[in-house]
């Protein structure tokens, strides 16, 4: 569920007509929901309700600071994979032991900025990490939580580019290896073995990989509980995923997510973590574009929209479906046609949806694509030299741009041509 809906033939955000907000910033842009992202944010809270837990947004899927800040204000915490994730974090006004670090290439920079500013756990991702991590603590004089992130071997059946829990997969360690790097980080100084962190992948429709991945999870707690191990944290990572069209069947709901963490690794007593990202942003946000032209081709029609692939770069990159509706709501029975709608870029890739059927629209009309909210703004470039999209973010009968559009100026003036030119 989300809150962009028609009302009189127009579409809103909550309660403000996307027109306007249009029309006072400008397109392309982004647009969140409040309401929406405090709904499944809840959801996910709900769902672990009954169990000491902590709902760690992963902020990777859209991380502007209004967003983090609407989140931490409910209770969120945050799943960081970068320095500058991690200092975004802390500037929303979240606390360090709200924030857990993870990422298979954390630099020195990275892990000592964390130490001395605050962490909740690192979720360690190797043998070399885990013993810079005790050398950087130890010359500090602290003691660093850690998890050690093990890859379970299972297929999350989702698309291969966004996979993390198969062997031939970068991230983690095999779980056979597991106990062995556990004697290792318990035998380190600066370090405090806390729990076990897990993450298989990202838009899972089936929560079958999820209780593969949990009972090996809850084994492996048994097991390292017996070496004399403290575990007492789990960090069973996201990835569930939305529905990207109207028409699919709706993946699982986080309260059915709940039931099964409840089913594998409730009787551990372990308090739980999970890092919903996509979930919680995805539908919670649109992209809003204009068609500049309608360009009637050999045998095929194109919708030349303002918004290209370096604003929403997962159709060109995954293949991924985004529903995209006109902000005017159609009349009913109109006779809909097939589009191509691509972008102003000079690549073929800059395409949206071939033979899409919509119904006609002309230059000037608005358009949005659904569900954009996650891995949106945040994998935006400024390729061909376009800004990055603004964002705005809805509360309600109010709306804020929450990042400007930058100008040609601002843009140009970043470069520096050296003084032999």
């Amino acid at each position: 569920m989300d809150h962009f809906l028609y009302r009189d033939g127009e579409l809103f955000a909550e309660d403000v007509p996307v027109a306007d907000i249009a029309a006072a910033v400008g397109t392309p842009f982004y647009l969140y929901s409040t309401a929406t992202l405090t709904r499944h944010y809840q959801l996910f809270d709900d769902a672990l309700d009954g169990m000491e837990h902590m709902v760690c947004y992963a902020m990777k899927a859209a991380s502007n600071q209004a967003i983090l800040k609407t989140l931490a204000d409910l209770g969120a915490g945050m799943d960081v994979v970068s320095g500058g994730e991690y200092a975004r974090a802390k500037a929303a006004g979240v606390p360090g032991e709200r924030i857990v670090f993870s990422g298979v290439g954390k630099t020195r920079a990275e892990i000592r900025a964390a130490l001395e500013g605050g962490i909740r756990q690192f979720n360690v991702e190797s043998e070399p990490e885990l013993l810079v991590i005790s050398e950087i603590a130890a010359s500090l004089g602290k003691t660093a939580p850690i998890t050690v992130r093990v890859n379970p071997d299972v297929d999350a059946k989702t698309h291969a580019k966004i996979a993390t829990g198969k062997s031939e997969n970068k991230f983690g360690i095999p779980i056979a290896k597991a106990r062995a790097v556990y004697a290792e980080a318990a035998a380190l100084p600066g370090i405090d073995v806390i729990g076990i962190d897990v993450h298989i992948g990202s838009q899972l429709t089936d929560l079958e990989p999820y209780e593969l991945a949990y009972r090996k999870v809850a084994d492996l707690t048994e097991q390292l509980r017996a070496d004399g191990h403290n575990i007492r944290r789990l960090d069973l990572g996201g990835g569930l995923g939305i529905p990207y069209t109207r028409s699919n069947e709706a993946p699982p709901l986080p309260s059915d997510y709940g039931a099964l963490i409840k089913r594998t690794v409730g009787h551990l007593g372990c308090e739980i973590e999970i890092e919903p990202g996509r979930l919680i942003a995805g539908n919670a946000g649109i992209l809003v574009s204009r068609v500049i032209y309608v360009k009637e081709g050999e045998g095929r029609n194109f919708l030349i929209l303002d918004g290209a692939m370096n604003d929403l770069i997962r159709p060109a990159m995954y293949d991924a479906h985004h529903d995209i509706v006109p902000v005017v709501e159609p009349d009913a029975g109109v006779e809909q046609q097939p589009y191509d709608i691509v972008g102003p870029v000079c690549e073929s890739g800059d395409t949206f949806a071939k033979n899409r059927m919509m119904p006609p629209l002309r230059a000037g009309d608005l358009v949005a694509f659904r569900s954009a909210g996650a891995y949106g703004a945040v994998m935006a470039s400024e390729y061909n030299t376009r800004p990055l999209v603004p964002e705005v973010l809805a509360k309600c009968d109010q709306f804020a741009v929450i990042r400007q559009r930058p100008d040609f100026d601002e843009i140009i003036n970043r470069d520096t041509i050296p003084p032999w030119l």
